[in-house]
C-alpha cells in the first residue's frame, strides 16, 4: 500500500502526475489539474486505475530527480538486471510559445542484465471507475469514453502489454496522449522531448534566486510550486491531490484541486523570493476574470482553473480511500464561505505590480481601480464574523487573522494610493489605522499582551504570526513578541506547530500544519531572533522523510509521517520564505 513519501511529482503546468517507487502511475488526473482521474489508484488500490512499469519480482525502486529538473528516475535492482523508469511531461519553449502538450511520456531502458519487466496501463473513467473500451492499433491502444482521445503509443509489442513480464533489451518508450497522439517516429519524439524538458527546467532553475543556505530545499520547492501552476489561465492549485486525510482517522479528507486565492499568493511570494514574475503577471488575468464575474467584487475564496464555482462537495462511497481512510471527496464546499481575509491578501498580490519600476508599464487605470475596490471591500468587511483562514463550518466569529488582512489592504493601498492616486492615500490610512486599532482593543489578551485568534477570545492561532511579518506593529514591540512566544507554548509538539488548540467541527487536530512551522521561522528572523529560526528549520528538515523534498499538508510530528494532500503549495510556498528568513545573505556569507 502507498504512502505519501513513497510518491514523485511530475509535470508541466497543464497536467501532472503521482509515481510510486514501485513504478505505478497512482494519481494523474487528464486534461488538466482539476480533471477527474485516469488513474488513482492512490485513493482506491483495487479499482482506481494504475500505469504500472516495473519489475517482475514486484520490489520497489529508489527515485531521485534528474539534477535540477521535475523530470523523475526510478530505477530497479533485481537478480537478473537492473532498469530505469524516466517518467516527465514535456515542457520547453517552441515556436517562442511554451510547448505543454498532455502527454505522459515514460522511458525505460536496461542498465544491466536482462531484466525482466511488466506494463500494465489500466486507466479508469474518473470518478465512476468505469473501464474504458480498448481499441488496438499497430503500435497504439486507445482508450475510448473519454472528452478527447486517450492513447498510448510504444514501441513495446502490444502483445507484451498483456503479459506477466518479458525481457527488457533495449530503450524503450510509451507516450499517454490525451488529445493530439503521436503521429511521428516514437523514439526519437520521446529522446528530443526529454532532452529539451531537461534544458528547460536546468535553465528554469540557473534563473532563480536562493539562500546561501538551503538551497537543495529552496530549488526543490521551487520546481514543485512551478508545477502548481496552470499556465493556460494563470491559476495556482493548492494541492495535486484529492481527500489525503489531515491524520489516520480524523474524517479531514478535502479536495484541493482548485486555486484558493489566499494559497495563490503565498506561492507568489515565494516567486518574488526566487525572482520569478512571470507567474504573477499570469495570475493577474486570472484574479482580472474572476473579479469581473461579480460586480459587488463578492470573490470566492477558491475556484476552479477556468474560474467557474461549480464546486458543490460530494462524498464517493465507492472509493475505498488512501490507505483505507474515507470519505473521499469531490469539491469542496469552502466556495460558499465567507472569508474575508482574500480582499487582503490579493491586494498584497498585486502590490509588486504598483511598487517595482520593473512593471510600470503594466499599471492601468482598469487595474488601479481593481486594486482600489479591493481595498474599500476589505475596509467594509473588516471585523465581521466569517469562517476565516481554516475554514471552520461550524459556527463563524470574527477572525483575527482576516481583520489582519483587511488591516494589510487598506495599509498597502495607502502605500499603492501615494504614488499613483493621491487623493485617496489620506482614507485610505485613515481606515487602516482604524483597523489596527480594532485588532489592538478587539483581539489582543490584556493578561498576556498577546494576540489572540478571534475578536475577544482567549486561544492562540498560528496565522497570528503573519501580524510579525506584515509588520501590523513593530518587530520589537513586546506584544508581537509575546505573540511568538505564546503561540509556540500553546501550538508546538516536538518542534512542530498546529493550526490551532481549540476543538473545531472535527475535534482537536492532532497533527502539525506544515506551514506554521515555516511561518514561525519567518517570525523568529524578523523579531531578530534568527539562530532560533535557524534551529526550528533545521529541526524540521531532519524529520521531513520524503526522500524527493516534497511536502505534504500536514506532518506528524511523533514520527515525521506526511497527511493532506500532497504535495502542497503552502507547504513549499512556507519552506522558501522559511529558507530566506533563516539562511544569511549573500553579502554576510562574504
Amino acid at each position: 500500500m502507498q504512502t505519501l513519501e513513497d510518491l514523485g511529482l511530475i509535470g508541466n503546468c497543464q497536467a501532472s502526475a503521482l509515481v510510486a517507487r514501485d513504478g505505478s502511475i497512482v494519481w494523474c488526473c487528464l486534461p488538466r489539474l482539476d480533471a477527474e482521474p485516469l488513474f488513482a489508484s492512490l485513493l482506491d488500490e483495487s479499482r482506481g486505475g494504475r500505469f504500472a512499469i516495473a519489475p517482475a519480482s514486484g520490489a520497489p525502486g529508489v527515485q531521485r530527480y534528474l539534477p535540477n529538473t521535475n523530470v523523475l528516475e526510478t530505477r530497479f535492482e533485481g537478480s537478473d538486471g537492473s532498469f530505469r523508469v524516466i517518467d516527465f511531461f514535456p515542457r520547453f519553449v517552441q515556436h517562442e510559445r511554451t510547448f505543454r502538450p498532455t502527454q505522459l511520456i515514460r522511458i525505460v531502458e536496461p542498465i544491466s542484465g536482462t531484466p525482466r519487466i511488466h506494463v500494465q496501463c489500466d486507466p479508469v473513467l474518473g470518478w465512476s471507475q468505469d473501464l474504458p473500451r480498448r481499441q488496438l492499433g499497430s503500435h497504439h491502444v486507445s482508450f475510448l469514453g473519454y472528452g478527447g482521445e486517450v492513447r498510448l503509443t510504444t514501441d513495446v509489442p502490444l502483445s507484451y502489454l498483456s503479459t506477466d513480464s518479458f525481457a527488457l533489451t533495449s530503450r524503450k518508450h510509451f507516450v499517454l496522449s490525451f488529445g493530439q497522439p503521436v503521429e511521428e517516429p516514437l523514439a526519437p519524439l520521446c529522446e528530443r522531448f526529454l532532452a529539451n524538458t531537461v534544458r528547460y527546467w536546468q535553465g528554469w532553475v540557473k534563473h532563480c534566486d536562493v539562500p546561501p543556505l538551503y538551497q537543495h530545499e529552496v530549488i526543490r520547492s521551487a520546481l514543485a510550486l512551478k508545477l502548481h501552476c496552470f499556465e493556460d489561465t494563470g491559476a495556482i492549485v493548492a494541492s495535486t491531490t484529492t481527500s489525503i486525510p489531515e491524520a489516520a482517522g480524523s474524517g479531514r479528507c478535502w479536495d484541493y484541486r482548485y486555486c484558493w486565492l489566499r494559497d495563490a499568493y503565498y506561492t507568489l511570494g515565494a516567486f518574488r523570493l526566487l525572482g520569478h514574475f512571470e507567474e504573477r503577471e499570469q495570475f493577474l488575468g486570472f484574479l482580472v476574470d474572476v473579479a469581473s464575474r461579480t460586480p459587488d467584487l463578492d470573490l470566492k475564496p477558491l475556484y476552479r482553473i477556468d474560474g467557474r464555482v461549480d464546486l458543490d462537495e460530494r462524498v464517493l462511497d465507492d472509493w475505498a480511500g488512501y490507505r483505507g481512510e474515507k470519505p473521499v471527496r469531490v469539491g469542496n464546499q469552502a466556495a460558499e464561505h465567507l472569508q474575508h481575509d482574500v480582499f487582503g491578501e490579493m491586494v498584497l498580490a498585486l502590490l509588486p505590480m504598483f511598487v517595482d519600476e520593473r512593471f510600470a508599464d503594466q499599471i492601468t487605470p482598469s487595474l488601479l481601480d481593481l486594486v482600489e475596490r479591493l481595498a474599500d471591500k476589505a475596509i467594509r468587511v473588516a471585523g465581521q464574523p466569517d469562517a476565516g483562514i481554516w475554514e471552520y463550518r461550524g459556527t463563524w466569529r470574527p477572525q483575527t487573522f482576516s481583520t489582519l488582512m483587511c488591516w494589510a489592504a487598506a495599509d498597502r493601498a495607502q502605500r499603492i494610493a501615494i504614488r499613483h492616486r493621491p487623493a485617496r492615500a489620506e482614507g485610505f490610512g485613515r481606515e487602516a489605522e482604524r483597523i489596527r486599532q480594532m485588532i489592538l482593543t478587539q483581539a489582543v489578551d490584556p493578561q498576556r499582551n498577546t494576540l489572540v485568534a478571534d475578536h475577544g477570545g482567549k486561544t492562540m492561532d498560528a496565522a497570528l504570526l503573519q501580524a510579525i511579518t506584515l509588520r501590523l506593529l513593530p518587530a520589537e514591540d513586546p506584544r508581537m513578541i509575546a505573540t511568538v512566544d505564546e503561540v509556540r507554548r500553546e501550538l508546538e509538539i516536538d518542534g512542530w506547530l498546529r493550526r490551532y488548540s481549540a476543538p473545531d467541527d472535527f475535534g482537536v487536530p492532532e497533527v502539525a500544519f506544515s506551514l506554521c512551522t515555516y511561518w514561525l521561522v519567518e517570525a523568529l528572523a524578523i523579531t531578530g531572533r534568527r539562530d532560533e529560526a535557524r534551529r526550528v528549520f533545521e529541526r524540521t528538515r531532519g524529520m521531513v522523510v520524503s526522500p524527493l523534498g516534497l511536502l505534504a499538508e500536514d506532518v506528524d510530528p511523533k514520527n515525521g509521517t506526511m497527511w493532506g494532500n500532497f504535495p502542497q503549495a503552502y507547504s513549499h510556498a512556507g519552506v522558501i520564505h522559511a529558507a530566506f528568513a533563516a539562511s544569511p545573505t549573500w553579502s554576510e556569507m562574504g
